[in-house]
């Protein structure tokens, strides 16, 4: 591990210099894939060069410990070594969990679908406080939101939602979302009280270029026509809403919101790609059964991942076994605790994996 952090050393200062160059702007390409790489460097010798100074540390007061004889400037050298001593084990579990494969998909933009499962309106009714759970979650990391569709049903719930969420490392947050999401609650239309269970699936794909995924124009077909739903701010009434069907694969997307066809064709096959390169994921992850099951967050889409039980307040996320009585902030965008859970969940099972091969 210390030969590869000396070489990322050695590299960072290398880039370092070069940018220092005055004609390094000459070539723009060449100098944002030198930014690119001084950025992904920048935490891991952040890192390491505090690794290598509370390692001095903790040999220079060592080393002072033995010629000193005042009883009170050795405890505190001897205090001195210790904190050393214990940040150099925090640094080196940091340096591994910096050192992990990155997944080549976390700078991204996502795109995220939403759909009413079991439950009829109580479940569209979940989706459509889902799609607002991540709209909050998006202002708080000042990302952008926009939605693509929307098929909504007239109580304010929505049966199927698709949006972009725009924002720098959105898709290392926002991956952990991916599959079924149980609400357990007393509906408002139901004068019984009984509590009612129902089900959305949440999908989160990595928005992706066109060259990342290649769409032959006759796998296509495009049918343009007015926008159908309730109204409201999520839907036009002009005839730009654009719908693809894929051939081969059968899948078709819509895209209503916008009032230019050109600009509701770009996020439909903006979707479109990001569904065919979803397919393309499962598959190699299909392919590497246990390096799906080693993963929090990336496993089966049918996979139960968490339960939202409003009667008792409580979160519970199957996957880590973590529960939170505080539903009504996560329901407002607070979902940072349960994120940051699953992306340390996440890090100690590759951890592992990696310590045992």
């Amino acid at each position: 591990m210390f030969d590869r952090l000396e070489d990322l050393l050695r590299r960072y200062e290398e880039i370092m210099n070069e940018l220092n160059e005055p004609t390094v702007t000459a070539n723009q390409d060449r100098f944002r894939a030198l930014m690119k790489e001084q950025s992904d460097l920048t935490p891991i010798v952040e890192s390491y060069r505090e690794y290598k100074k509370a390692k001095q540390d903790a040999e220079d007061s060592l080393f002072m410990l033995e010629s000193e004889s005042d009883e009170e400037m050795r405890e505190l050298l001897k205090e001195e070594h210790s904190e050393a001593k214990k940040r150099i084990q925090e640094l080196e579990q940091e340096l591994k969990i910096l050192l992990l494969p990155k997944d080549p998909n976390d700078d991204k933009n996502v795109i995220v679908e939403i759909r009413a499962g079991a439950g009829g309106d109580e479940a569209a009714l979940f989706a459509a406080e889902m799609y607002r759970l991540y709209v909050k979650y998006a202002e708080r990391n000042r990302w952008k939101v926009e939605t693509v569709g929307v098929d909504e049903i007239g109580i304010g719930g929505m049966k199927e939602v698709s949006f972009m969420i725009n924002g720098k490392g959105a898709y290392s947050k926002l991956k952990y979302e991916s599959g079924v999401h149980r609400v357990q609650r007393v509906p408002e239309t139901e004068s019984g009280g009984r509590i009612h269970t129902s089900t959305i699936t949440v999908a989160v794909m990595p928005e992706v270029e066109d060259v990342d995924v290649v769409i032959d124009d006759k796998d296509i077909r495009i049918d343009v026509m007015r926008a159908s739903g309730n109204g409201g701010q999520c839907v036009n009434t002009t005839d730009s809403a654009v719908r693809l069907t894929h051939y081969p694969t059968g899948i078709v997307v819509y895209s209503q919101t916008e009032k230019s066809q050109l600009q509701n064709k770009a996020k439909a096959f903006a979707l479109l790609r990001a569904k065919l390169y979803d397919i393309e994921q499962q598959k190699a992850h299909d392919a590497e059964a246990e390096l799906r099951r080693s993963q929090i967050g990336t496993g089966d889409r049918s996979e139960k991942i968490r339960t939202y039980n409003f009667p008792q307040g409580r979160v519970t996320d199957h996957r880590i076994k973590l529960t939170l009585y505080k539903i009504d902030d996560i329901m407002n965008g607070d979902i940072d605790e349960l994120l940051d859970s699953l992306i340390a969940a996440d890090q100690a099972a590759k951890l592992l994996k990696m310590n045992t091969q």
